[in-house]
């Protein structure tokens, strides 16, 4: 196992030191500078790629196609994306001015807030730390980038890539545990983007509130999916255990609960069954696209969700390996733990309702989630999603709406603040300042007091 060596507190000082003349310097402000650093950074991902697919096997037992789809490949799409666009996106944004302040003209400029700190989690290692880092980029901003350590060698290999990409007066990689992050924290930035729990979200925003500093938040929370008995059963229970599968259900926007139909929840179960054996076979654990738990901790807090209900589907858990079988629970009470944490793991409990509007009713009653999924005809899917709230929604698929980079991405309320992806990336790392230039080669007199001619004015303002 690769050892995390903490980045010492002078160091991190030192840094933003280093960052902070090099914003000054304006240097990071060119649009060409911006596409130059983003072909850097891409030129880089396609280099190291096979170290960092090795280092996701090792940490959680990805296989090559599930890191590439959904690490790899999201970062180089969001950057291509970029090449394509940000000249026009980053250009200064004509608005309409008003007949009262001629000969006045109005724009918007993009420009960039400054020394980003861009804190991941471990679970999309590489996607949620350098997704972020490719919106700073084209933004104009430097960047501090702090990996999670509960994968080692993941973030050993992000350091290798960076440090060999940029200077770190540029961007810079920091190492630690929650140690570091406390340091960290006690600085001043420009802008801080954390992705992780709700409860270390607010230790972020508490931090922030002392420097008045922005925050972009991009939390968890529990998603419901809603199976009504309009949906089709059989393609909702493949999309589900896709969704609930992937990464070993440690997603942020993964299907956390299920709200089925009673009329449908038999069909469902086997529906369930079987897509789980044409995904992963007979035996998950001998599979190589399933996942392990990240740590002995993380195995043990999920495995005692089974206690919360009855198990009708897996069950197994193999604590050496940091494996817990995909698992259906059924007689879940909704005041178990297992219905009021995130679970983060491969345990599916399931609800009985008995029509959308029971469904509604429930989710409006917790916490806005990151996302929602709904399978069901048309109507009845429209209405879910009408009178819910949640950061992203999917009708009759899961998860795909984040590998729509034309699709802004963040939570709300409890599961976030902030969006990114595509131009919301750029706009989550910049300031729009309004801008009003007027001519000198008129001066109205009415706007001077002591306003001689208000009464004749008046009528246009």
């Amino acid at each position: 196992m690769a050892e995390i060596i903490s980045t010492p507190t002078e160091h991190i000082a030192e840094i933003l030191s280093l960052q902070r003349s090099l914003f000054a310097s304006h240097r990071t402000l060119p649009v060409e500078y911006r596409l130059k650093m983003l072909h850097r950074l891409r030129d880089a991902i396609v280099k190291h790629e096979a170290a960092l697919v090795d280092a996701l096997r090792t940490d959680l037992n990805k296989s090559y196609e599930e890191a590439y789809l959904t690490e790899i490949s999201i970062v180089l799409g969001e950057i291509d994306n970029f090449f394509k666009h940000l000249k026009r996106w980053a250009a200064p944004s004509k608005r309409k001015t008003p007949l009262k302040l001629f000969p006045s003209k109005s724009c918007i400029l993009t420009e960039p807030l400054g020394v980003a700190l861009i804190i991941a989690p471990w679970n999309y290692p590489v996607q949620l730390l350098l997704n972020p880092l490719v919106g700073a980029i084209a933004a104009g901003c430097t960047a501090i980038l702090k990996p999670s350590p509960y994968v080692p060698n993941v973030a050993l290999a992000l350091e290798h890539l960076i440090d060999e990409c940029f200077d770190e007066e540029y961007v810079a990689v920091v190492q630690g545990h929650r140690d570091v992050n406390t340091a960290l924290l006690k600085e001043r930035y420009d802008i801080i983007f954390f992705t992780g729990s709700p409860d270390l979200g607010r230790v972020v925003m508490r931090a922030a509130a002392e420097n008045l500093t922005p925050v972009v938040l991009e939390l968890g929370g529990k998603s419901p999916v809603v199976v009504d008995k309009t949906a089709d059963v059989e393609l909702a229970a493949k999309r589900i255990a896709w969704g609930k599968t992937l990464n070993a259900g440690q997603t942020c926007i993964a299907p956390d609960y299920l709200l089925i139909h009673r009329d449908v929840k038999a069909r469902f179960v086997e529906a369930y069954s079987c897509a789980l054996k044409e995904l992963h076979g007979d035996d998950a654990r001998k599979s190589k696209h399933y996942v392990r738990m990240v740590s002995e901790r993380a195995l043990e807090r999920v495995a005692r969700y089974m206690q919360d209900g009855e198990v009708l589907i897996g069950g197994r858990v193999v604590s050496e390996e940091r494996y817990i079988e995909p698992t259906l629970l059924d007689n879940v009470s909704e005041s178990s733990a297992v219905m009021r944490e995130e679970i983060f793991g491969p345990v599916l409990p399931m609800i009985e309702i008995g029509g959308v509007d029971e469904a509604i009713e429930f989710i409006n009653a917790r916490e806005k989630p990151l996302a929602l999924y709904v399978f069901a005809d048309e109507q009845s899917a429209e209405r879910v999603v009408e009178y819910t709230s949640s950061g992203g929604a999917c009708i009759n698929d899961v998860i795909m709406h984040i590998a729509n980079e034309y699709l802004p991405f963040g939570g709300v309320g409890n599961s976030g603040m902030g969006r990114y992806h595509g131009r919301d990336s750029l706009y989550a790392f910049s300031h729009r300042r309004s801008v009003l230039r007027t001519a000198t080669w008129l001066d109205l007199p009415f706007r001077y007091m002591p306003y001689k001619w208000f009464k004749r004015i008046k009528s246009l303002l």
